[in-house]
C-alpha cells in the first residue's frame, strides 16, 4: 500500500499541475493552456496506472484504491492552493476535507471486507444452495 500511495502521490502533483496551474496564467490562449495540460497528464498516467495496479495487487479493493486517491488528491491540491495560487484555506474548507476524511474511514474501517489478491477465489462459494442444480 505503501508504494501505491507514493506513487499516487507523485500522480496526483501532476493532475494538480494539468487541471490548476494554467489559473495564474489566464491570458494565454485556452488552446494552449489545453495541450499543455495534457502534456502534464501524461506523466500523470505514469505513475497513477502502476500505482493503482501496485495498490490492486497488493489486496486493495478499488473503491479503496478511489479513496486513496481522493484524501491524497485533498491534501495535495491544499499545499498547491496555499503555496502556488497563494490562496488562503478557509475554516470550511477544512471541515469538508474533514467530512470527506470521515466517508474515506468508512471505506477503510476494520468493518470493511478484506481484499482478495488477483486470481483468488475464496470468496466464492464452494456449495450450491440447497435444491439448486449441480454442475
Amino acid at each position: 500500500m505503501l508504494r501505491a500511495a507514493l506513487l499516487l502521490t507523485i500522480s496526483n502533483v501532476f493532475m494538480t499541475f494539468a487541471w490548476y496551474g494554467h489559473l495564474k496564467h489566464m491570458n494565454r490562449a485556452l488552446w494552449a493552456v489545453i495541450l499543455v495540460s495534457w502534456g502534464i497528464a501524461l506523466f500523470e498516467y505514469c505513475f497513477q496506472v502502476p500505482g493503482n495496479r501496485s495498490g490492486y495487487a497488493s489486496g486493495m479493493t478499488a473503491a479503496q484504491l478511489k479513496t486513496l486517491q481522493e484524501v491524497i488528491t485533498l491534501v495535495v491540491f491544499a499545499v498547491f492552493a496555499v503555496v502556488y495560487l497563494r490562496e488562503p484555506i478557509r475554516w470550511n474548507t477544512i471541515v469538508g476535507f474533514i467530512l470527506i476524511g470521515t466517508g474515506a474511514a468508512f471505506v477503510y474501517g476494520p468493518w470493511s471486507r478484506p481484499a482478495n489478491p488477483i486470481g483468488d477465489a475464496s470468496h466464492v462459494i464452494e456449495s450450491a444452495p440447497p435444491g439448486a442444480p449441480e454442475m
